[in-house]
């Protein structure tokens, strides 16, 4: 075994330094912050007793067999602490990495700092010498997974209760970045920008929009065209698909938008860019509309918000993209109008393509438009 002592890894305006005692009322201080409580599994309520026997044994502990090693995330200027950072091993080559960060000192970048530094550290032959490093958080536990993604940790997917927290058993992200490795994102995370018209304002989708999601998903309409919707539309349903609209946009699939009136309130439809990463260069268009806002115009213009969107360039929010391409089934004139409207041209019939509600087998009408053509 390396002879491993507490020691201080420094960085660009960081400090990583073991807890010590006197460190135990600002941990006990920081553990009671909901977001903490949150995402963690520090007990709760977190009292003094827990930071004492935190520091006193399970960080000295860790050191001394060299399994555990837990840093506090410190200010350089005078050692307050900010965070915790720790790499727990069973001497495999690999090591899991957390960390939780005090919420005076989010939104400065201080904790993908620290990971980059850690993990540099690990894979040191004057270290620990790993070949891989694991992260797994709470799904659900945006801003984690946002630091795993800048410091160039790969998406490996989810696992269905992957962790225990407090007694309930809670799914998990899981990626890993491995010795190597340079520690930068592997993959856009695609901006959802708020898109705005005179009739309809495309926004992200807000777990208050659920309800209005499973009245549209069960609107005949809806059922009768889209016949992959699941029956009844649940709210559990609803509520999984308004979470995976968000993941689409971290993964760089799809940007999803919830469509809602400029007076607010919640959404009236979904309007999506879909298969950016399966499209060289181009993207997939897909949408429905809640019934009580069919026939105001609402589709056309979302679509035409969408197109501009994805056909600016990068500079200017853009997503840059030469095609974009939207079907519609044999019969399904509104869907027809509006994809005509929004200046896409027909260019071929798939035939057989599309299962509509009760079985019947119908052919998809395809169209495309190119950046091209929207500038002429």
């Amino acid at each position: 075994m390396l002879d491993v002592q507490p020691f201080e890894l420094r960085g660009d305006r960081l400090l990583l330094a073991a807890p010590v005692a006197s460190d135990i009322d600002r941990i006990a201080e920081l553990c009671q912050d909901p977001e903490i409580q949150r995402w963690t599994t520090v007990p709760s309520p977190y009292t003094h007793e827990h930071a004492k026997a935190f520091v006193e044994d399970v960080v000295r502990t860790g050191w001394e067999t060299e399994k555990d090693l837990t840093w506090a995330i410190r200010s350089p200027e005078d050692r307050l602490v900010l965070g915790m950072i720790g790499l727990s091993s069973r001497g495999d080559g690999a090591a899991e990495i957390g960390f939780w960060l005090a919420p005076q000192a989010r939104g400065r970048r201080l904790v993908s700092r620290a990971v980059r530094l850690v993990a540099e550290y690990a894979f040191a032959d004057v270290g620990p010498g790993l070949t891989h490093l694991r992260w797994h958080a709470a799904v659900g536990n945006w801003a984690s997974r946002r630091v795993a993604w800048a410091c160039g940790f790969r998406m490996e997917g989810k696992i269905r209760g992957g962790i225990a927290q407090r007694g309930v058993r809670r799914d998990t992200w899981v990626a890993t970045l491995t010795a190597g490795e340079p520690m930068r994102p592997v993959s856009p995370w695609l901006d959802v920008p708020t898109l705005r018209g005179s009739r309809v304002v495309l926004r992200r989708f807000h777990e208050s929009d659920a309800a209005a999601v499973v009245e549209a998903c069960n609107d005949p309409v809806t059922q009768h065209w889209l016949g992959g919707l699941p029956s009844p539309y649940t709210h559990e349903i609803a509520r999984t698909y308004i979470r995976d609209r968000e993941e689409e946009a971290a993964a760089a699939r799809g940007v999803h938008w919830a469509a809602a009136l400029p007076e607010g309130g919640p959404a009236v439809g979904s309007f999506s860019l879909m298969g950016l990463q399966s499209h060289d260069g181009g993207g997939e268009i897909g949408y429905w509309v809640h019934p009580s806002a069919r026939g105001r115009g609402v589709a056309t213009e979302a679509v035409g918000l969408m197109v501009r969107h994805a056909f600016a360039a990068p500079s200017a929010g853009g997503l840059g993209l030469r095609r974009l391409i939207i079907a519609h089934v044999t019969g399904n004139e509104a869907s027809r109008r509006v994809i005509e409207r929004a200046g896409f041209r027909p260019y071929g019939v798939e035939r057989a393509a599309e299962r509509i509600r009760g079985g019947v087998v119908l052919d998809l009408h395809w169209y495309d438009l190119l950046s091209d053509d929207l500038r002429r």
